[in-house]
């Protein structure tokens, strides 16, 4: 069976008349919005992202994590929040993220998160630099439930890989990925279904080819290009790709260089998904990685009441009036291609 094809059925599989009613209500209250310009919106969350800290080990030099540059609290998601998000979303939600910023794996609860959402038969997957991937950590994923696992790996060589992943060694990288890919196997498993993803820079951009080649030799099931976004394009950036395929911008006949996203007033982000911080925060999207939008907190309000308030709705009314004034949108790939395989 492809791979890709089996994991698209496991996700099916925990699909239930509920949450099937829900996804109904998302799509079609989000075409009406935009049809109508106004902000309706039914049902709940499709996808949630819960943030298992903000903490890495890595230093990447277009990431707040890595930067340690975030202006909000670092820290770790801790139990209540993370049950009381779960407990409220799980019979509508069917698409858990446990992931924002930071490296989940430092978050030594990570793994009783990912139980907790698997006995509640949601779809689960995390990103990580894979450098905690030892034999037994990649058994006990293996074992946990976890149903999808991006790997990010940004060169084919130390050399390329080091000069975006600052501090970081591909031998671990590499190391990772073969103990989930063995475990899977003597487990008898075929979760989680395991993705290299790069982020394109004009450093890496002549590797792409030996990425696939490099992942078939490990068995892993999925490799996933990814724009890289960059908090200084317009006058260009030595990160930039050449090949304009891989890049999130484009140049202008003046020489500037511009977001390829056309900036439609419409987002289906802003409908079917949420993300929500290690202290409870609700934020809109992934974009918003200082959480400068903050909607609301779990914790003190719960989810469904912070989904429905007047600062979600105002949100939702600005962006179909007129998103290109909303900061965190400005940089957004939303409308871009990305490439999988």
């Amino acid at each position: 069976m492809n791979r890709s094809l089996s994991d698209g059925i496991n996700l099916l599989s925990k699909l239930s008349i509920r949450r099937a009613l829900n996804m109904v209500k998302v799509w079609s209250s989000y075409y009406i919005a935009r049809a109508l310009h106004l902000p309706i919106h039914w049902g709940l969350p499709i996808s949630i992202s819960l943030e298992p800290t903000t903490s890495c080990n890595l230093r990447c030099p277009e990431c707040p994590s890595g930067l340690r540059s975030f202006s909000r609290p670092i820290g770790m998601l801790d139990e209540d929040i993370f049950r009381k998000a779960i407990d409220e979303l799980a019979p509508s939600t069917i698409y858990l993220i446990l992931y924002f910023q930071g490296e989940p794996y430092l978050n030594s609860r990570f793994f009783d998160y990912v139980r907790y959402a698997h006995s509640k038969k949601m779809y689960i997957a995390t990103s990580t630099n894979a450098h905690y991937l030892t034999d037994s950590i990649a058994k006990e994923t293996v074992e946990s439930g976890l149903d999808r696992l991006l790997i990010s790996i940004d060169g084919t060589t130390q050399e390329t890989y080091e000069q975006y992943r600052i501090g970081g060694s591909l031998e671990k990288v590499l190391e990772g990925a073969r103990n989930i890919v063995k475990w899977k196997r003597l487990l008898k498993r075929n979760t989680p279904h395991l993705i290299f993803q790069m982020v394109v820079f004009r450093t890496n951009e002549n590797q792409v080819t030996d990425l696939y080649t490099l992942a078939k030799e490990i068995g892993v099931n999925e490799v996933g290009l990814k724009t890289a976004q960059l908090y200084d394009y317009e006058n260009g950036n030595k990160r930039l790709p050449l090949q304009e395929k891989y890049s999130r911008y484009k140049k202008l006949e003046n020489g500037k260089y511009a977001l390829k996203n056309k900036m439609l007033n419409q987002c289906w982000r802003l409908w079917s998904g949420a993300v929500i911080t290690w202290d409870g925060n609700v934020v809109p999207c992934c974009f918003d990685k200082d959480a400068q939008h903050n909607l609301g907190n779990i914790d003190s309000q719960g989810f469904k009441k912070v989904w429905r308030n007047t600062a979600y709705t105002n949100f939702r009314n600005a962006l179909l009036k007129s998103r290109s004034e909303i900061d965190i949108c400005r940089n957004c790939s939303e409308g871009t291609k990305v490439w999988t395989e």
